[in-house]
């Protein structure tokens, strides 16, 4: 059974860095793409990085670009997204995922596993 399981989410202030991890248990995924996503209230479920096996992050434009950081650990089968200049908006439930298929997945409906969420709020 595939288990991804999130840890890392708590209240920061306006400016500061959390650190979330990505633990997966029961299978490997050291050759697919993985992503992080969060979801805020009344908001739909949106993209904030991904990684495939080899290779850069990849960012949405202007919300989190040089802000937040997607790396793997493929020997833990591990992923971390590193949030640095938090900022109020950021706050919302944080989700990691392991895409369905190879290549670059944006959209929540393009993953197979879903982690719990961890939360992130951030106050001003």
């Amino acid at each position: 059974q595939v288990q991804l399981v999130e840890s890392g989410g708590g209240l920061a202030q306006a400016g500061g860095s959390l650190r979330l991890s990505c633990a997966a248990y029961g299978r490997t995924f050291s050759s697919t793409f993985m992503g992080w996503f969060r979801q805020s209230s009344g908001k739909e479920r949106e993209f904030v990085a991904g990684m495939g096996r080899v290779g850069e992050g990849i960012y949405p434009p202007n919300s989190v670009k040089g802000r937040f950081t997607i790396s793997r650990d493929d020997a833990r089968n591990t992923m971390y997204l590193q949030m640095n200049d938090l900022r109020p908006e950021d706050t919302a439930i944080y989700y990691c995922a392991v895409a369905n298929t190879n290549g670059v997945r944006t959209l929540p409906a393009q993953y197979a596993y879903w982690g719990q969420g961890t939360q992130v709020t951030v106050s001003s």
